[in-house]
């Protein structure tokens, strides 16, 4: 079940995330951390591995996404 539920995090994550690669809107990225933190811990709390490593690559994704713009654009 956890890792259902981190798939699912990482998924809606990945939908705040892909837009926020676009200039200015960057800061969906903060938005999406929260979700993102949420879907590595229930993903870390289950038998499987995958929605853990899901929400891990949406977080790299969002986090070059930050270092790349500053933190904020």
């Amino acid at each position: 079940m956890g890792n259902l539920l981190a798939y699912l995090f990482g998924l809606i994550s990945l939908v705040i995330v892909i837009p926020s690669t676009i200039p200015f809107l960057g800061w969906g990225n903060w938005l999406a951390m929260p979700l993102i933190v949420i879907g590595i811990i229930f993903g870390a709390l289950s038998s499987s591995d995958g929605g853990r490593n899901f929400c891990l690559v949406v977080f790299l994704i969002a986090a070059v996404r930050l270092a790349i713009g500053g933190g904020f654009i």
